[in-house]
């Protein structure tokens, strides 16, 4: 049953990750990485660095991968394209990997450290609550941002997932 529920919110996430990029894609360069007040990681861009950034944290301890993250605000990718693409492998790898897990491994435990060196202890079933809702999170952020932008922001309500995508 967790299974199901976790493979609905990754596959969940790389469709409203299409759905951002997409708007993301049709904005003037400068709106891109435009300073803006709001913006806890300083733009669009930074913001959308971030989500791929914690990412590659938490999926690389659910791996078992380091990949090699230090600092929460590090900045994988300075221009939008590259980002992009980045984007979208980091998405499948997300849909593969939990693709990869049963329940046993659901109800496993994994034991990393943070990016201080400190270690810890977490279900995997949580660690992946907590990726899954931080990126929620922060493309809340960049959708309010692309309208600040003066960009519609696509919806990304769950529902409107599951029926575009016909997912059950």
């Amino acid at each position: 049953m967790m299974c199901d529920h976790f493979q609905t919110f990754a596959r969940f996430n790389q469709w409203a990750n299409r759905e951002i990029y997409d708007v993301v894609t049709n904005l003037p360069e400068t709106e891109v990485y435009k300073k803006r007040p709001a913006a806890y990681f300083g733009s669009i861009q930074g913001t959308l660095n971030h989500i791929l950034v914690i990412d590659r944290l938490w999926f690389g301890r659910i791996a078992g991968i380091d990949p090699g993250i230090t600092r929460l605000d590090l900045i994988l990718h300075e221009d939008f394209p590259p980002l992009h693409e980045a984007r979208q492998a980091e998405d499948l790898r997300i849909v593969n990997l939990v693709d990869g897990l049963d329940e046993a491994a659901l109800a496993g435990n994994c034991d990393y450290n943070d990016t201080s060196g400190k270690p810890w202890t977490m279900p995997i079933r949580r660690m992946l609550a907590t990726v899954f809702n931080h990126q929620t999170h922060h493309r809340g952020q960049v959708h309010a941002l692309l309208k600040e932008a003066g960009q519609e922001p696509p919806a990304l309500d769950l529902p409107v997932f599951l029926f575009a995508e016909k997912w059950k």
